[in-house]
């Protein structure tokens, strides 16, 4: 497809990286036009140059070409996002994985296999990357055959993983070494919220960079924020899940609590949703709980990691947060008994008498 054909389409893509399994996914249709946005690039330099791979996202109303995008993702997100947006918006699918099998789910949907972070990110102008970890997301952007490797001027690299502010910086520093751009944006929300592009952008960085994803964040998401600085993305992000991690382990000492003083639980998720603590992660998990069901949306060791690195944050400034440092401990606990991969709400077992009893022993 020469660049000539592509003149009035903006052009997207996604992936993301978990550190257990490597995929890189791109998106391409040359008939997507969900919504004429009023937008026009703030820089010349992010007008698309010639790619192989690319998802498209019509901008007729203005007659401007918007940059192809790579998002790295895990392949569990990226089947989430593949079937929602084939079902809604017919695109096709490029992936890659260190481990080949594990695509195998998305190359029966019809996806083609394709080949590593720098080759991929080299094709494309905006490379969006979302992680599992610091460490994770240092080897994708940095690592050998990074999407570093392929980044240059008139480029963009947008960092959705959640991550600390000094990694996130450390990422920058690699990324605009090439003379490539930065953009931080952590998202908040998890597997419902991605299928369904209610997602929440807290982003920080290189803001003519966020000015040309704009539109592309929209259509992920429910709502996205400007937060300045890089870091700041990434500050914000660790405090939203520090709030959410401290509110589960008290949700569950409630719902135990109630339960043994004879009270049904059900009712106090009943009550919880009608009164001012009312939270859509209460009337969502509870039930669940209850029964000692735990479908994963947000894994609990990622909700533990997320609280290790707030406490880390908490220290650099000398700002004390018990609660937080006392929920962290029993995600751990969690953690031991084999619960890290199923949902957050599984912390509850750490308070449960079996688990509590074998920990002091």
């Amino acid at each position: 497809m020469s660049m000539s054909s592509l003149v009035s389409c903006n052009h997207f893509v996604l992936h993301r990286l978990p550190t257990t399994a490597t995929a890189m996914a791109i998106m391409r249709s040359s008939t997507f036009c969900p919504h004429q946005f009023n937008f026009r690039p703030t820089t010349p330099s992010f007008y698309p140059s010639p790619t192989t791979m690319r998802f498209s996202i019509s901008a007729q109303s203005q007659g401007i070409p918007f940059p192809s995008i790579l998002v790295i993702v895990p392949i569990q997100f990226i089947l989430l996002c593949f079937q929602s947006l084939r079902r809604r918006h017919g695109i096709d699918l490029t992936v890659w994985n260190r481990t080949k099998s594990k695509c195998d789910s998305l190359i029966s949907l019809g996806a083609k296999y394709k080949s590593s972070p720098e080759e991929v990110a080299a094709s494309c102008d905006v490379t969006f990357a979302m992680l599992a970890d610091p460490q994770s997301a240092l080897d994708v952007a940095c690592g050998k055959h990074g999407a570093a490797n392929g980044m240059g001027p008139g480029k963009g690299y947008v960092d959705v993983s959640t991550v600390d502010g000094d990694t996130s910086k450390l990422i920058s520093g690699n990324i605009k070494s090439t003379g490539a751009l930065f953009l931080e944006a952590p998202v908040s929300g998890s597997k419902k919220p991605a299928e369904d592009g209610t997602l929440i952008f807290l982003t920080a960085g290189d803001r003519n960079l966020y000015e040309t994803v704009s539109p592309l964040l929209d259509i992920m998401g429910k709502s996205k924020f400007y937060l300045g600085d890089v870091g700041n993305g990434a500050a914000m992000k660790l405090v939203v899940n520090m709030i959410m991690g401290s509110m589960m382990a008290s949700f569950s000492e409630g719902l135990l609590l109630s339960e043994k003083v004879g009270l049904d639980p059900n009712v106090l998720v009943e009550v919880i949703s009608q009164g001012a603590i009312s939270a859509p992660m209460y009337s969502t998990k509870g039930p669940s709980m209850i029964q000692s069901l735990y479908p994963t949306a947000f894994p609990l060791k990622h909700q533990q990691k997320d609280l290790r690195l707030a406490l880390g944050l908490a220290e650099s400034v000398s700002q004390p947060i018990p609660i937080a440092a006392a929920a962290n401990e029993l995600y751990k606990v969690a953690k031991s008994h084999g619960f890290s991969d199923q949902d957050f709400s599984a912390v509850i077992e750490a308070l449960k008498s079996k688990y509590q009893n074998s920990e002091n022993q």
